[in-house]
């Protein structure tokens, strides 16, 4: 796309959200909006935008961060009386033939995790919330 330097073609460098989503938008992907957390506990204040952004059909939201390294990707949100709150977590580096939902869950490429442990308090994180239909994610995220 030519936003990097010449060397990083064909390389194994990671790209975060930011790339990620220019990455979309360039080849024509669904869209992707992106959305920055200044600190993980802050992911707390996100929950009701998510919760939305996947109700109203959103797709599955890269989540990148800088001290907290383990990319992840989130595909559903449940919150809970008080303050009990969960991510649907799934693991991006998992390639092959799909499996059965319970072999991907007790191998750990796919779970629930509370929010606490799910991110880190001090790490800052980008999400890139995907749809195909942006006025649709617009109207979720307002």
């Amino acid at each position: 796309m030519g936003d990097k330097p010449s060397g990083f073609r064909g390389s194994r460098n990671w790209i975060g959200c930011v790339e990620a989503s220019l990455c979309l938008a360039h080849f024509e992907g669904p869209q992707g909006r992106l959305c920055h957390v200044p600190r993980g506990a802050g992911i707390r204040e996100q929950l009701e935008r998510l919760y939305s952004h996947f109700s109203g059909g959103g797709g599955p939201v890269m989540v990148g961060g800088d001290a907290d390294a383990q990319s992840k990707a989130l595909l559903g949100v449940c919150i809970g009386p008080g303050t009990e709150a969960y991510v649907l977590v799934l693991d991006p580096h998992y390639w092959g033939p799909p499996k059965t939902p319970s072999e991907l869950q007790d191998a750990g490429w796919v779970g629930w995790r509370e929010v606490s442990t799910a991110f880190d308090p001090n790490s800052f994180y980008n999400l890139c919330l995907t749809s195909h239909d942006a006025e649709k994610q617009q109207h979720a995220l307002d």
